[in-house]
């Protein structure tokens, strides 16, 4: 495990941060807008996400580079911004910190599916690795590779992330199949877990998909499945779509009410995804305190 890894998890829970996107949305970003590019163009509004966050408890914040990979910002004629993208959303959430979290930033899937054999496994690893050296050189704690339902685009990811030296979370959505435990390829949390440990990810997790109450289950089959330390991050329920507005119902307080029963299934990183506010990791905080 990574030094760093291993100080955070020595000192019991970890508390992570919310939903990033939810929260852009709510500050004007339109919806259909790359989220990431207000790194550049609404930088103050970015870093009211990060600070807001950092001031609710969250010992660690991730950065709004999700969609900063060179495939997924050439569908929105952005395929030139790698680096400044990158480097100005670490530096963003840097300044938001000013030494009370650790950063860590966020790498999402490029959107290709490798199985049909349209981008090659090459040029996605390529696209990873020119973005997280951007995020690396602009000094990121850690990388987390989040939202990931192919095993196989991932362990590229995880591949690029080694090469850089930091710690790689890595995370999957499991959202399929009656149970909602598989991912959209069909994979398993222990075959994920097996397969994900095997590359080298310092910690393993899923995020999104699905509210809190089915994350109970999940990490306690990928804690059973690895000896790397959990990272989970739950919606605050499952989105509706009420006036026309996608809204999540979920509280912080019936939120944090499931926080324990996570610990206790094996999770060492706790912290909220779509839908959730700051409020919801102050909860998350009181919860653990109790």
């Amino acid at each position: 495990m990574h030094p760093l890894i291993d100080e955070l998890v020595s000192r019991g829970p970890v508390v992570t941060d919310g939903a990033w996107g939810t929260q852009l949305h709510e500050r004007g970003l339109p919806v259909g807008a790359c989220p990431d590019g207000w790194n550049l163009t609404q930088p103050e509004k970015v870093e009211e996400v990060a600070r807001a966050y950092v001031e609710a408890g969250s010992e660690i914040i991730l950065t709004n580079t999700f969609s900063s990979n060179r495939i997924t910002l050439a569908r929105q004629g952005l395929a030139d911004q790698v680096a400044a993208l990158n480097r100005a959303g670490v530096a963003i959430s840097r300044r938001a910190a000013d030494g009370r979290a650790k950063v860590f930033a966020s790498v999402g899937p490029t959107g290709v599916m490798l199985m049909m054999g349209d981008v090659a496994p090459a040029e996605v690893r390529a696209a990873f690795a020119e973005q997280v050296r951007a995020i690396a050189e602009a000094g990121a704690d850690a990388i987390v590779l989040e939202t990931f339902a192919d095993p196989a685009e991932l362990v590229l990811a995880i591949e690029a992330v080694k090469e850089t030296g930091l710690p790689a979370v890595a995370c999957m959505v499991f959202d399929s199949g009656k149970d909602r435990d598989r991912t959209l390829m069909g994979t398993t949390p222990e075959q994920a877990a097996r397969q994900l440990t095997d590359a080298g990810a310092d910690v393993i997790g899923s995020n999104c998909g699905q509210g809190i109450d089915g994350f109970v289950k999940l990490a306690a089959r990928l804690h059973a499945a690895t000896e790397r330390p959990i990272w989970i991050k739950a919606n605050a329920g499952l989105p509706q779509i009420v006036d026309g507005r996608t809204v999540y119902a979920q509280t912080p307080e019936k939120f944090a009410q499931v926080v324990p029963a996570l610990i206790e299934a094996g999770a060492s990183f706790v912290g909220g995804c779509c839908g959730t506010t700051p409020e919801f990791i102050r909860a998350v905080r009181a919860a653990l305190k109790r």
